[in-house]
């Protein structure tokens, strides 16, 4: 697996997400797995993404990892902004990943993530984890995993039952990291989610948006007051290279997902990437200055 992945939710279209024609995401698409990546991670809940990647990709199916979720909804409430409200019943999970399977033309998805970190008791409750293990058994899906944050993450940790778990984490978003390393200690594989924050720190974005769990301002406000400014001033770094290559030195980092639907963007972000984590002074001199929750 590549330490570079790909997240599709930038596909997803209007009204949540950019405009994009079918042919230009094809081609972004294929650039991806051109570029040398080998994870695409989507989600029913990403708009025509899956349809997206099962047109222009099914013929590549067995070039990359194939990565979705369940719980989400059939049907995209029409009037109301996400998160959505999500059902992790045998009868809702079991339609997601059939419902993917088709859209992604595909025989099997290579990993099924619970959505929105539900509550250990909520997974009991709806035989959550019992319905991907009959998947799992059925050929449908080879590895269950969970999308999960705090507060529930500690638990979901604690069931043993995840093969992989995808955590957020970057440089302005740091109250996960040593969930990542008991993650990876644990044996599981790690997906890291917000590992670019979003693209925040970059001159193009210049903290429009940020961390999805943070309040507004919050990474900026760390970010200004911690004098990173100053460190990558004289290590010649850009913000974005900086951020992007400090999630890549985690330790326990398997792999970091980055969305675009910006070519440009993902061909940066590759470039950066092959230049790997920190150098080891650059980055503890990072870490002390940037602040964990």
């Amino acid at each position: 697996m590549t330490i570079l992945s790909y997240g599709a939710m930038e596909l997803r279209g209007v009204p949540r997400g950019p405009e994009i024609a079918d042919d230009d995401a094809g081609r972004l698409l294929n650039a991806v797995l051109d570029g040398g990546i080998n994870l695409i991670d989507t989600s029913p809940d990403y708009g025509r993404s899956e349809e997206l990647i099962g047109t222009h990709l099914g013929h590549r199916r067995d070039e990359f990892f194939l990565s979705s979720k369940c719980g989400c909804p059939l049907e995209t409430p029409a009037d109301t902004p996400p998160p959505y409200p999500h059902d992790f019943s045998p009868g809702n999970v079991r339609a997601n990943v059939e419902r993917s399977l088709r859209r992604l033309r595909t025989d099997r998805l290579d990993l099924v993530q619970v959505h929105m970190s539900p509550s250990a008791a909520t997974l009991r409750e709806d035989r959550t984890v019992e319905t991907l293990k009959d998947l799992q058994a059925e050929g449908k899906i080879r590895f269950i995993g969970m999308s999960g944050i705090l507060p529930n993450l500690p638990d979901h940790l604690a069931m043993g039952v995840f093969d992989v778990f995808q955590i957020p984490y970057s440089a302005v978003q740091r109250d996960h990291e040593a969930l990542i390393t008991r993650a990876a200690e644990a044996g599981a594989g790690t997906l890291i989610r917000g590992g670019a924050a979003r693209g925040a720190a970059s001159e193009d974005k210049n903290w429009r948006s940020g961390p999805l769990s943070q309040a507004p301002g919050t990474g900026r406000r760390n970010w200004e007051t911690s004098g990173i400014a100053e460190l990558l001033s004289e290590a010649g770094m850009s913000n974005m290279e900086f951020v992007l290559r400090f999630t890549l030195s985690h330790p326990g980092l398997t792999t970091t997902i980055v969305g675009t639907s910006d070519p440009a963007h993902l061909a940066g972000n590759i470039a950066v990437a092959q230049k790997g984590p920190l150098p080891d002074d650059l980055y503890e001199a990072a870490k002390k200055r940037l602040p964990l929750p």
